[in-house]
């Protein structure tokens, strides 16, 4: 019998609705749950019980307000909160106390559900780790910079969870977790009370233990249309394998993977072809650092000329590489994006998605590396939707996702496919 605990966001909302589980009783399952295993796991930063359960039992008292009504959401740690700190992961901003909620905050509420806590996160969700670790095993990283999200839904303390993601984190804290991570396509979710690290790239993604638990999450905060998981979808799709130019920084065992899972999903009816980058996006991923360190350098540059000894070494050496970029190198970088994104509107035209690796391969053994960003820096850049599933393990026992890339604002047909992949491959 499933415990309360492992309950998926969906379903649980299902059950609430009709009166087959109490939003109290899901919201202590959650914090039992915490309160056992996050001394050794470390997701979260900032939480409040009492303001959790006060929340829930007036859920239970009042009407429906929304698809998530009564659900708890773990809420990243550089997303504003009115009701608790909000730190960055930097002791600049120790007992930082925001007046208002972030927009995806706000949204969450509208929709009735209930911020759980804040989760893990990197140092302004750059490199520099925060404290979680992997709960499938506690001496590998959850990965980064959305740490403590992954961690905390994959160990079962809450269901659904908020990162953000200007490299990979999202998808590959997911990954490295074992569970369903999606980045929306840019500008889906509105960014309004989100600490900025590089304003052209910076996305709010969820987390969830299954596709209907994010599509639910982005439907409530988005208007994203609900994607129809359950019925067959009318054709086979049309599939791009997608090596990349970096295939030979996957682990053997991912290459392994993905050949296999491309391999099965032909034998289920997908017309499988090989997508090559191609002259045409050879550029990317030097043009993505550029923005990025460009934007990291003037978005922190308070932080750096007030409190830099409270900085990181790492943090501070990609701000003043930033400071190194001419504004004329940062804007062919931008220029540069709108033809990679011209050229992969034209690869859309004639598949409907993109088998790639997640990550290099499993969660990296230790804390102080959250890992490399290399198979997910491509799709921030091009700003279109992305999910990871669990599909796989390593030899090694822990979890090695595949990543299903879709076209820019076709989120829902992406999530579809995602579903489908899953019922093919799971």
């Amino acid at each position: 019998m499933t415990a309360l605990y492992e309950l998926g966001a969906a379903r649980a909302a299902r059950m609430i609705a009709r009166g087959h589980l109490t939003a109290e009783a899901f919201a202590s399952a959650c914090l039992e749950r915490i309160a056992a295993r996050d001394p050794d796991v470390r997701a979260w930063v900032a939480r409040d019980a009492d303001l959790v359960l006060a929340q829930a039992r007036a859920s239970d008292r009042s009407p429906a307000r929304g698809p998530l009504h009564g659900v708890p959401v773990g809420v990243k740690d550089v997303i504003d909160t009115a009701d608790l700190p909000t730190e960055y992961n930097s002791p600049i901003y120790r007992g930082h106390q925001p007046k208002a909620d972030a927009a995806c905050v706000a949204l969450i509420k509208r929709a009735g559900g209930i911020v759980l806590g804040k989760t893990a996160t990197t140092e302004f969700a750059y490199q520099h780790p925060g404290p979680a670790r992997n709960p499938r095993n506690l001496g590998h990283t959850p990965g980064g910079s959305s740490s403590g999200s992954a961690a905390a839904v994959a160990d079962g303390m809450v269901p659904l969870a908020l990162g953000t993601q200007t490299g990979g984190s999202v998808i590959r804290p997911a990954s490295f977790c074992g569970i369903v991570g999606y980045k929306p396509s840019f500008g889906t979710v509105n960014r309004a009370g989100m600490k900025f690290l590089a304003e052209s790239l910076d996305t709010v993604g969820m987390m969830g233990r299954a596709v209907e638990d994010v599509a639910l999450l982005v439907h409530a905060l988005a208007g994203v249309a609900l994607p129809d998981l359950e019925s067959k979808p009318p054709r086979a799709p049309r599939v791009g394998l997608c090596r990349t130019p970096r295939w030979n920084e996957a682990h053997e065992v991912t290459r392994s993977l993905i050949e296999r899972a491309a391999n099965s999903l032909e034998r289920a009816g997908a017309q499988l072809t090989d997508f090559d980058y191609g002259p045409e996006l050879a550029g990317i991923y030097d043009d993505h650092e550029v923005i990025m360190h460009h934007e990291c350098a003037r978005a922190l540059e308070w932080e750096y000329a007030n409190k830099r000894e409270l900085l990181s070494a790492s943090i501070i050496g990609h701000i003043e590489k930033g400071w190194t970029i001419p504004r004329a190198r940062y804007e062919e970088a931008m220029l540069n994006g709108m033809c990679y994104r011209a050229r992969i509107r034209e690869v859309f035209a004639s598949c409907d998605f993109l088998l790639t690796p997640s990550a290099p391969g499993e969660a990296p053994q230790g804390l102080a590396n959250t890992g490399n960003s290399v198979f997910n820096r491509t799709w921030t850049f091009l700003g279109v939707p992305c999910v990871t599933l669990p599909l796989f393990t390593s030899p090694a026992g822990l979890p090695v996702g595949i990543q299903i890339v879709g076209p820019y604002m076709g989120d829902t047909r992406t999530l579809r496919w995602a579903e489908w992949v899953r019922q093919v491959l799971g």
